[in-house]
This record gives structure tokens, C-alpha cells and sequence, in this order.
């Protein structure tokens, strides 16, 4: 069981979308995170990513949001993210497919959880370029509490060699482009 001890848990939230309006589903993921009495503190860029593990899958958009969690514990942390998926389309949690919003919760604090219902922190965020580098831009000192690593350091040390692109709604492939003058 988790303890929470005081008002001011932060937590980290990977935000993804590849089907659809992403950018709309990105929106709608964060209104809902707001909605469901998360204060959101900070957001990374967006980025287009390769969607790993789901070959033949379009791009995602994928960005990092810092909240404070108030005296909500993960494990109800995550059962909202689940109810935000669920309205905005979401049905499947446990399918490699592609989808219209998907909420993964990274890290809850130090906080060390393994349940069948959830996994902190994140089991496989040292692997995966598409949360390390958003995550690098808003909190590049966070320490990972069981790999006892900074994320510049994770990020650093990843053989992950897929595609993370800043993305712009002004070029559909994430790329700016020149301007004159």
C-alpha cells in the first residue's frame, strides 16, 4: 500500500497520440489530467515519433507533462489517466495498436510500486527515446529511483535509435520551414 505523505507529489505523465487529430488528442489528454484535479506544472515540446513495437503504425505525437498529484495515490492517479483514455476512444489498454490518446505514468515522486494494476516507475522508460527526450527538456535532473540516474544521463546512455522530431503544426513533418527575412 502507498502512503501518500504530504500535498506536494510530483509525478510525470507520457501523453501520446497517433491516430487522429494528435495535437486535438494531446489537448484533450491534458484538459482531462486538469479535470481530473491534477495541477499541471510544466509541459515538454511535442514530438513526432516512430511508433515502436507497432510496425506498419503511423507517427505519434508524444510530449511529457510534470503535475503535482495533490493527495491523490498513484495507483488512483492511474485509474483516472484510464477513465481520461477511456473517453477520449481509448479501449484496449494492453493492445500494441495504434490509438488516440495513450496516458502512461513514469513516475509518481521516488515512489517504487509493482502491482498487477501498475508499475512504478515505468518499466521501460530508460529504452524509449519518445519519453526520455521530452522528459530531458522539463526535468533533465530528476533522478530515477531504482536506476539511480539522471534523465540526461538515461537519455545519454539509450541505444534507442528511433525517430523523435520536434514537432510544428506548420510543416507536417516536424520541421519548420525557412522563412525570408
Amino acid at each position: 500500500m502507498f502512503i501518500v505523505e504530504n500535498g506536494n507529489n510530483i509525478a510525470y505523465v507520457g501523453i501520446g497520440s497517433n491516430l487522429g487529430d494528435r495535437a486535438g488528442f494531446l489537448l484533450m489528454g491534458i484538459r482531462g489530467l486538469i479535470e481530473a484535479s491534477l495541477e499541471v506544472v510544466k509541459l515538454s515540446s511535442i514530438y513526432e515519433t516512430d511508433a515502436v513495437e507497432m510496425e506498419g503504425a503511423p507517427p505519434f505525437l508524444n510530449m511529457v507533462a510534470e503535475v503535482k498529484t495533490g493527495t491523490i495515490s498513484p495507483t488512483q492517479m492511474m485509474a483516472r489517466m484510464l477513465r481520461i483514455e477511456y473517453l477520449l476512444g481509448r479501449k484496449d489498454k494492453s493492445q500494441k495498436l495504434p490509438r488516440t490518446i495513450d496516458l502512461d505514468l513514469l513516475f509518481y515522486g521516488d515512489a517504487r510500486l509493482d502491482t498487477p494494476f501498475l508499475t512504478l516507475p515505468h518499466p521501460r522508460i530508460h529504452l524509449r527515446n519518445f519519453v526520455l527526450i521530452p522528459m530531458n527538456e522539463i526535468a533533465p535532473a530528476f533522478r530515477h529511483p531504482t536506476l539511480k540516474k539522471c534523465i540526461s544521463e538515461l537519455v545519454a546512455d539509450t541505444d534507442d535509435t528511433s525517430l523523435v522530431i520536434r514537432w510544428s503544426p506548420t510543416s507536417p513533418n516536424g520541421i519548420r520551414p525557412p522563412t525570408n527575412g
